[in-house]
């Protein structure tokens, strides 16, 4: 049995985010509860009310173990007292995940948003497309730090859910190291 590098690392988590109106964040707790389930992580929720410093606190205080969360909100947004989730989520020095919808590829949406998180200094493991077509040589062209793609989950079956494991088990292998490297950081 291997052990994952989620294992490996001390207590802590991963939170999934997203850019976007709510059509293209819906999907992330979803994707949350995939890489969760294959890597064999706790899946916890991330509480709604007091703002994200609750939100962050609540996250780590009731992890024992490594755990994925997804938030359902545009990190970029701002907040009614001030501020957005990517500040919060850089002085937390949260790592983060973010996930990209394969309608928002043709957008600059992808580098907007790993520059945004980089510019709070957020710990960002990578970049995840889900669904769409996926394009591994507009993604190295593009220069930003992609682990892989997902398709859209759903009752799959045959070669489409071949695909949809090798597309997983290459993605854990990459975030995998990235959690290591997050972890060493």
């Amino acid at each position: 049995m291997s052990v994952s590098g989620f294992d490996a690392g001390p207590k802590g988590g991963l939170l999934l985010v997203g850019l976007g109106r709510q059509r293209e964040l819906e999907g992330l707790a979803a994707v949350a509860a995939r890489l969760a389930a294959a890597e064999g992580v706790a899946l916890r929720q991330l509480a709604g009310a007091g703002g994200p410093d609750a939100g962050l606190a609540a996250l780590r205080a009731a992890a024992t173990g490594p755990w994925l969360a997804a938030l359902p909100v545009d990190v970029g947004l701002p907040l009614e007292r001030g501020g957005s989730w990517a500040e919060a989520l850089g002085a937390w020095r949260q790592p983060c995940l973010l996930v990209l919808r394969g309608e928002q590829m043709d957008t600059g949406l992808p580098a907007a948003g790993a520059a945004l998180l980089e510019h709070w200094r957020v710990p960002l493991a990578g970049l995840v497309q889900v669904g769409g077509d996926w394009e591994p040589m507009m993604r190295r062209c593009d220069g930003l730090p992609w682990l892989g793609w997902l398709p859209e989950s759903g009752g799959e079956c045959g070669a489409e859910s071949e695909e949809a494991g090798a597309a997983m088990a290459a993605l854990q292998q990459v975030l995998r190291g990235r959690w290591r490297v997050l972890q060493a950081a």
